[in-house]
C-alpha cells in the first residue's frame, strides 16, 4: 500500500469528488443518467401497451437527436475505471459500473475500510442484470469484481491493468438486494498486484474472486488517449 499520509489523502479526495453533490451540466448529466436508469429498469419489466411504448420511444429518440447536435467531448477528465487510475483521485463519473453520469452503471459505491485494510463496494443490481432467473448475470458479477479488485490495487499508488481475473461462482447472486464486496491487495512482486474479493448477500456468500493486476508505466495510458483523440468519437448508427 502507498504510505499511511497519502493513501489517506488519496481517500478523502476519493470520496469528495465521487458523493459530492454536483452542479451546473455535471450535476444534470448525473440526473439524466439516474432518469435513464429507472426507464431501463422499467422497460425490462414493463407489461405497458403499445401507444405508451411508442410515446416513450418517440420522446427518447427525441431527446436523443438534440444531444446528438452538441459538440462530442474530446477531452479526458479522468479514467473510466479505477484499476489504472494509479491514483484515487482519478475522476470516474464515466465509468460503466461505478460511474454517476453513466447509465449503464448500476453504479457501485466503493469505499476504504483502512484500518482493516481493506476496500468495500456496494451495489443493488436491478432487472437489467437479471441472468438466470431472478439472480444476476454471472458477466456482470465478474465485471464488478473488476472494478472493485482494481479500486483495491490502486491504493497502492501503482497503476495496474487486469492480467487475470478468476472467479468461483458458490451461490446465485440475487437481484434487487443489497450486495457487499470485500476486497484486500494480498502481495506485490515488482510490477504485479494480487488482490483477492469476496461477494457477500447478507450472511450468503455468493461468489470468491481473485485477480493479478499488473502495473503499466504512465506514458502508456498517455498513449493510449492520443490515439483515442486522433480516432475521435464513432457517429451513431442505426440497426
Amino acid at each position: 500500500m502507498a504510505d499511511e499520509p497519502t493513501l489517506q489523502r488519496r481517500i478523502s479526495e476519493w470520496h469528495a469528488r465521487t458523493t459530492e453533490d454536483a452542479e451546473g451540466p455535471w450535476g444534470e448529466r448525473r440526473r439524466l443518467a439516474r432518469a435513464m436508469r429507472r426507464v431501463i429498469q422499467h422497460l425490462v419489466e414493463s407489461g405497458a401497451p403499445e401507444n405508451e411504448l411508442a410515446a416513450a420511444a418517440d420522446a427518447l429518440e427525441a431527446f436523443g437527436d438534440r444531444l446528438a447536435n452538441h459538440p462530442q467531448h474530446q477531452q479526458y477528465e479522468g479514467w473510466a475505471e479505477t484499476s489504472p487510475a494509479g491514483d484515487v483521485t482519478a475522476f470516474f463519473d464515466k465509468s460503466p459500473l461505478i460511474g454517476l453520469s453513466n447509465p449503464l452503471s448500476p453504479p457501485i459505491s466503493l469505499e476504504s475500510d483502512v484500518e482493516n485494510d481493506r476496500v468495500l463496494g456496494h451495489v443493488r443490481f436491478g432487472s437489467a442484470y437479471e441472468g438466470p432467473p431472478g439472480c444476476v448475470h454471472g458477466g456482470w458479477v465478474a465485471a464488478a469484481f473488476d472494478e472493485v479488485l482494481g479500486f483495491a490495487n490502486s491504493l497502492t499508488g501503482n497503476p495496474g491493468m487486469t492480467g487475470r481475473l478468476t472467479v468461483h461462482y458458490r451461490k446465485p447472486t440475487p437481484l434487487h438486494t443489497d450486495l457487499r464486496f470485500e476486497a484486500r491487495v494480498d502481495r506485490v512482486d515488482g510490477r504485479k498486484i494480487f488482490a483477492s474479493s469476496t461477494l457477500h448477500a447478507g450472511d450468503l456468500l455468493t461468489a470468491e474472486s481473485d485477480g493479478l493486476f499488473v502495473s503499466v508505466a504512465p506514458e502508456t495510458f498517455r498513449a493510449l488517449i492520443e490515439k483515442r483523440r486522433r480516432k475521435g468519437v464513432p457517429k451513431e448508427t442505426s440497426d
